[in-house]
């Protein structure tokens, strides 16, 4: 049976939710020991005391905790993947674990990265959301886009996470005239990420990141095929690498790629490293793979 390790996207990060595998794991404290040293703070401190689902010590810790499930599975489980696959926020643990990118350097890109977000749409796009619906079929997906069009309104695809599954970036004042219009066409609205994420709008975002954060890192080609989120394509090279962590910010994710490639590539099995709520669900995924889900609770849970 051949294995894929999916680190996945992230969703609101609370210290409640994942302290405790923190501050008690072995391997998450190895982890955290690590990045203390290289930020140069208590990772776990500013963690508890951040309050933002999302905030840079949020998105530190989501990325501690996700490499050190995978740690723990490879050291006592045996798991040893044959392919790797990280979508959205999920880039930057795969990139450490296929050894483009030192620790270290993955834990620097990290903050950067989120400072650089911060900053861009605190200034830029301040009107615009990704809001992500579902069983939402084409024909009735066009219906509601074509309302859009009707309109003059702006919109970008964001994601493609299922055949009725989509991420939708839009203006924030037209965002519950489409919600309604989702559901009157018996679709269902999940939620809404402000800032916004991965639509072409925000290609000044990937310039800024291009110039500021990755020109001072050193990314080699992955120890193991690496599968990247935008396209499915495997990626066994620096450069597609390089291409892969820039493409998510101004290209959609399209899991349905991804779910294709990882067939082709004879992968039945996906663990995922990591709190995930919504790629291991996917009916896409549930379908093709078998599914392990690795996460900080069911870490601690073990434990006793």
């Amino acid at each position: 049976m051949s294995t894929a390790i999916v680190f996945p996207g992230m969703g609101p990060s609370r210290f409640a939710d994942a302290g405790r595998f923190m501050l008690l794991d072995p391997y998450a404290r190895k982890r955290l020991a690590v990045a203390d040293e290289v930020l140069g703070y208590r990772v776990a401190e500013r963690f508890r005391a951040g309050g933002a689902d999302y905030s840079e010590y949020a998105q530190v810790a989501f990325l501690v905790n996700c490499l050190a499930l995978a740690d723990r599975a490879l050291d006592r489980a045996g798991e040893e993947p044959a392919v790797c696959v990280g979508p959205s926020f999920g880039q930057k643990a795969a990139v450490a674990y296929c050894g483009s990118l030192s620790y270290e350097d993955t834990l620097r890109m990290t903050v950067a990265m989120a400072r650089r977000e911060e900053e861009y749409f605190r200034e830029h796009h301040q009107d615009v959301v990704t809001h992500s619906f579902t069983r939402l079929p084409e024909d009735r997906l066009k219906e509601a886009l074509g309302e859009l069009d009707a309109d003059g309104e702006w919109y970008e695809f964001s994601g493609y996470l299922d055949d009725d599954f989509h991420l939708l970036s839009l203006g924030a004042g037209r965002l519950d005239r489409f919600k309604k219009r989702i559901s009157d066409l018996g679709g269902y609205s999940m939620y809404s990420m402000r800032p916004p994420v991965h639509a072409p709008a925000f290609a000044g975002l990937r310039r800024i990141v291009e110039r500021e954060v990755l020109s001072g890192l050193t990314v080699r080609a992955p120890s193991l095929p690496l599968v990247a989120d935008q396209d499915g394509t495997v990626l066994d090279s620096a450069e597609g690498v390089r291409t892969m962590l820039l493409d998510t910010f101004n290209r959609p994710i399209d899991w349905r790629a991804v779910t294709d490639t990882l067939t082709g590539l004879g992968v039945s099995r996906l663990v995922f490293s990591g709190a995930d709520n919504l790629f291991h669900r996917l009916r896409r995924t549930r379908r093709a793979f078998e599914v392990r889900s690795l996460t900080p609770k069911s870490a601690v849970s073990a434990r006793r």
